[in-house]
């Protein structure tokens, strides 16, 4: 893996390059994970002119969630109390003892304050803005990525199924909520890629319902969004339900209109494809039913070592899909006070001689009466 890190950084040192910096200074977690195969806390990396340094401000531990680091790096442990014990500002003195003249940095990542006192170390060495360069390299996945995708999708997909065969009238959306994020674990996740959401009755359906002590109550949509961290990267996956009877006749309609669009949204998936046409294909249809008005601002989103990453599967989203791209797609409509639908899918863009896009969760689709 180290070759595999080591390629990453010299894409970005190329970039970095070509824009005028002879050095650049990486401090987004998710960066530095992607660049140098983990992120102790509070570290960052400097791709320096003649070495890559990471500046730790205490000894990396051996949590999984925080990876692996690469031997070849240099590593420098900086003491607490020192005078330059932030790793950004003692960073970039490194770079200017190295001979840079100028450095790029994740504007976008770090406070005015911090930024100010990095410039005051070396105030002769130009500070310029990476922007979203390693974002923009991470977009495409490499297969030992997608692999990785592919476990969490599956521990989120063994989750969710054991719930699915419990008796569920009558607990919290809260206590739900646990319930998943244990079994993640207990399925081999090193956590749960985000706050899982369990929304029902009126909550069902809602983007990022936070769970309440509400219980799930018989003729209730049962609507859940969850995802399993493995290795850093991160799966997602939402479905809903119908609790204890056959779904009433607006529940049926809803959902399968719903699903129409979220089957829309995974068949634009193709290399090439314009962002906000994948948007386009699911949002139409959702218009076409009566519920536009409902539909969340974008249909999906890229995935991996953040939950939300680039692309953006929204209206007015630019750029075009490759292959190897993970992206979420999750149309759904809230009624207020009524409830709702959310069907949400982690898939792969792929080439349609390997088959089209490769879907990460299995879990049924069907609308189930549980």
């Amino acid at each position: 893996m180290s070759q595999v890190y080591a390629d990453r950084r010299v894409r970005l040192r190329d970039r970095c390059a070509a824009a005028g910096s002879t050095a650049a200074l990486v401090s987004r977690p998710a960066n530095v994970r992607y660049l140098a195969g983990g992120s102790p806390p509070g570290a960052v990396l400097l791709l320096g002119p003649a070495e890559d340094v990471l500046l730790c401000p205490v000894a990396p531990g051996g949590d999984p969630a925080q990876g692996r680091l690469d031997e070849d790096l240099r590593l420098t442990l900086l003491t607490p109390g020192a005078a330059l014990g932030d790793p950004a500002v003692a960073a970039v003195d490194e770079a200017r003892r190295a001979g840079a003249d100028s450095l790029a940095v994740e504007e976008h990542h770090l406070t005015v304050a911090r930024h100010r006192a990095m410039g005051s170390v070396a105030p002769k060495l130009r500070l310029a803005d990476l922007a979203g360069a390693v974002e923009q390299l991470r977009i495409v996945k490499d297969e030992d990525e997608i692999a990785c995708l592919r476990i969490a999708a599956e521990i989120a997909d063994q989750a969710l199924g054991e719930l699915l065969e419990s008796i569920l009238v009558g607990r919290t959306e809260r206590h739900l909520a646990l319930e998943l994020e244990r079994r993640l674990v207990d399925h081999g996740a090193d956590g749960a890629a985000f706050p899982t959401s369990v929304g029902t009755g009126p909550n069902s359906g809602r983007s990022g319902h936070r769970p309440t002590d509400r219980r799930v109550e018989e003729g209730d949509f049962l609507s859940v969004c969850l995802g399993a961290n493995y290795r850093g990267y991160r799966s997602e996956i939402g479905r809903t339900f119908v609790i204890g009877t056959t779904p009433a006749d607006w529940q049926i309609e809803l959902y399968d209109l719903v699903f129409a669009a979220q089957r829309a949204g995974r068949e634009a998936l193709a290399p090439g494809a314009e962002y906000r046409d994948v948007d386009r294909a699911a949002r139409q249809i959702l218009d076409g039913g009566g519920h536009g008005e409902a539909v969340e601002p974008r249909i999906g989103h890229g995935v991996g070592l953040e939950i939300d990453e680039d692309p953006q599967l929204a209206p007015s989203a630019m750029g075009k899909l490759d292959a190897c791209v993970p992206v979420t797609v999750e149309p759904g409509v809230h009624l207020p006070g009524r409830g709702g639908v959310r069907i949400d899918d982690t898939l792969v863009v792929r080439q349609e001689a390997d088959g089209g896009p490769e879907l990460l969760t299995i879990t049924t689709k069907e609308l189930l009466a549980l």
